[in-house]
């Protein structure tokens, strides 16, 4: 992947090629293994961990690596070029932290956050239910609370991470119906009461485990519970916010993997005596290709230097994934098409990326979703 970056520092720079060098020496190799076995690679993801990966953005007082959200988005890209479903875990990991890390009390933080930084441990983020994905104000798992805590009882859905995390994030109703009667807990794994369903049978991202949890009768101690009573809402958007950028950085990263191999194969396979790439049918999609990941990569990362800035970003964070991701499926999409034949059997990757990128089209909010945030939110 030869991109040309403006990044603030050197030492944002030596994590780039950091980042770069794991990817293409601990991730890469292992990818068919892993996907072809239907198997989480929990061992490498602890890699990234023990490499600050899993925190980049984060403060250092806590043990994160204190980055802005430019550069982490950037190492999040580099990662996802690589192996996708090691930048999901990225990603969904820094969801789970982020109530804690932004809504917790200072004794919180202080108690949670050197572990969930640390790189050991792994996080989850449950807000989706059988009945409430898009329209998450409407959930009914619910907690009630008591002289011993909280006891939570419902069902959550597409938890990514299911029966492998150390922590869930779990949003679940404390009040009355809507947004307001939401609450954020954060529950240990092994609690007694959480019983991890069977894995889902996914299109996709077959290394990373998906599947509903139900919590039966959950005691959680209520010193778990982030921010106050009513929260829980304000937390899970502003989580989202964050994850939508981290999702149009995976997009940019499929895409341009994408695009690399099928330039390649265009520049290696040739037809009526020449390369196909020097056809206009082959070279003009490519050049379309690699302008509009230029330009999603280019409102990715303009969306995350206002976050960096302490200004709103929320609105371009859902321009960003809405465009970043339907990007990487028209891409990916246009790669299988480059290898024709070829391109469509699992001896080439580019399948696999199509696959997984119609996933990014979906998850933290639909892109029908965005469109509608964006759609209100114009003066």
């Amino acid at each position: 992947m030869k991109v040309q970056r403006i990044l603030p520092t050197e030492e944002a720079a030596d994590l780039l090629g950091l980042v770069r060098e794991i990817a293409a020496g601990e991730l890469a190799p292992h990818v068919a293994q892993f996907e072809a076995a239907h198997e989480f690679p929990r061992e490498i993801v602890r890699t990234l961990g023990q490499a600050g990966l899993l925190s980049l953005a984060y403060p250092e007082e806590y043990g994160g690596g204190g980055q802005p959200y430019e550069v982490y988005l950037q190492a999040l890209e580099e990662i996802a070029y690589h192996w996708f479903a090691m930048a999901e875990a990225v990603n969904v990991h820094n969801l789970a932290c982020f109530g804690t890390a932004t809504y917790g009390t200072k004794a919180q933080r202080a108690e949670l956050l050197p572990g969930m930084l640390g790189g050991e441990l792994l996080g989850a983020y449950c807000l989706s239910e059988p009945e409430a994905g898009s329209d998450a104000a409407s959930l009914t798992t619910r907690a009630v609370r008591q002289d011993d805590g909280y006891h939570i009882t419902g069902t959550k859905s597409w938890v990514t991470h299911a029966g492998y995390a150390d922590f869930y994030n779990v949003f679940t109703r404390t009040g009355g119906p809507g947004a307001r009667g939401l609450s954020c807990l954060v529950v240990p794994s092994g609690t007694p009461g959480m019983v991890v369903h069977e894995r889902e049978r996914k299109l996709g991202v077959w290394s990373s485990p998906t599947a509903q949890i139900g919590f039966d009768d959950v005691r959680v101690p209520a010193e778990r519970l982030i921010g106050r009573e009513g929260k829980g809402f304000l937390i899970a958007m502003g989580a989202l916010d964050c994850g939508r950028l981290g999702i149009a950085a995976c997009a940019v990263g499929i895409a341009q993997a994408a695009t690399d191999y099928a330039v390649r194969y265009a520049k290696e396979r040739h037809q009526f005596g020449q390369r196909i790439i020097s056809f206009q049918g082959v070279g003009f999609m490519l050049a379309d290709m690699a302008t509009q990941i230029a330009a999603a990569r280019a409102l990715t990362l303009a969306a995350a230097r206002l976050k960096d800035a302490g200004l709103p970003y929320s609105l371009e964070a859902a321009k960003a994934k809405l465009f970043a991701t339907d990007m990487a499926m028209k891409v990916t999409t246009d790669a299988v098409q480059v290898l024709g034949g070829a391109g469509y059997v699992a001896d080439h990757p580019v399948e696999r990326w199509m696959r997984e990128a119609k996933l990014l089209q979906i998850v933290e909010g639909t892109n029908q979703i965005q469109r509608m945030v964006i759609s209100q939110g114009l003066d």
